[in-house]
């Protein structure tokens, strides 16, 4: 089943917009609380049709992919403390609120722990928005979680923008080709993550 691929298409579709580059501002800040495509399946092609404008591209970019962060944060602590009645009686509120003290802890003596590892999280082809609520929820400090968004996702922008800027239309054809194996290897990576912080950790 092809799933990845179509949503590729459709930014493909957004990036000859005439306004694309408020879509692309849309892209990133509603990927970074819930949208399943990275933006830089629409960065590329749009680095791609405009080379000369592609550190301003990846500004965009990374703004809104930012501000959507700071969204997503405050949703993963408010959704989270809404959902306490549900996660109770599913008997699961227990376990939870251990592991999140113990991450809360771990965040309060050392904030800038916690920025090491958001960068990291951000270089990595893992949606933004599972790091934004799961920040939101742990209560990262605010300003080693900004920095991290800024560094981590800035780096991803940055690098692909100036990527297809120096090698042209080999690189966008290369993330087309191989779209489908890549989102559903990040499904995969996801499921693993899951099975093992709840069954074996």
């Amino acid at each position: 089943m092809k799933l990845f691929k179509p949503l590729y298409e459709r930014a493909l579709k957004w990036s000859m917009h005439p306004r694309a580059e408020p879509l692309l501002a849309g892209l990133s800040f509603i990927e970074a609380i819930i949208f399943p495509v990275m933006p830089e399946v629409m960065l590329g092609p749009m680095v791609l049709a405009r080379p000369q404008r592609w550190f301003r591209l990846a500004t965009i970019s990374l703004l809104f992919s930012v501000l959507g962060a700071l969204v997503g944060y405050a949703l993963g602590h408010y959704a989270f403390e809404l959902a306490r009645p549900l996660l109770e009686s599913l008997g699961w509120l227990e376990r939870i609120d251990r592991q999140v003290a113990e991450l809360r802890e771990i965040a309060a003596q050392s904030p800038w722990s916690a920025f090491w590892l958001l960068v990291l999280a951000g270089f990595l082809p893992i949606p933004l928005k599972i790091f934004t609520w799961a920040s939101g929820i742990v209560g990262v400090p605010l300003l080693p979680y900004i920095a991290s968004m800024i560094v981590g996702r800035g780096k991803r922008v940055y690098l692909l923008a100036g990527v297809i800027r120096l090698a042209g239309p080999r690189a966008e054809a290369a993330l087309h080709r191989w779209i489908e194996w890549i989102g559903w290897a990040i499904v995969g990576v996801l499921i693993l993550a899951i099975i093992y912080f709840k069954f074996i950790r």
